[in-house]
């Protein structure tokens, strides 16, 4: 049971070390991510879209 004890006193330890992210930075991340993400979906979709004209031009 001490050891139990022990854990939880050191993890309580540990995380009053860490240094949280303010709001701002949080909400600049969550932009970055968001943009990222539909960049990245607009170019994979553009290139799917050309490679199936390609294909369609190959098999006509």
């Amino acid at each position: 049971m001490k050891k139990l004890i022990q854990f939880f006193k050191d993890s309580y330890a540990e995380l009053a070390k860490v240094v949280w992210p303010s709001k701002e930075d949080v909400i600049s991340s969550t932009k970055v991510v968001v943009i990222s993400t539909v960049f990245v979906a607009l170019l994979l979709g553009l290139i799917d879209f050309l490679l199936v004209l390609g294909i369609e031009v190959v098999f006509r």
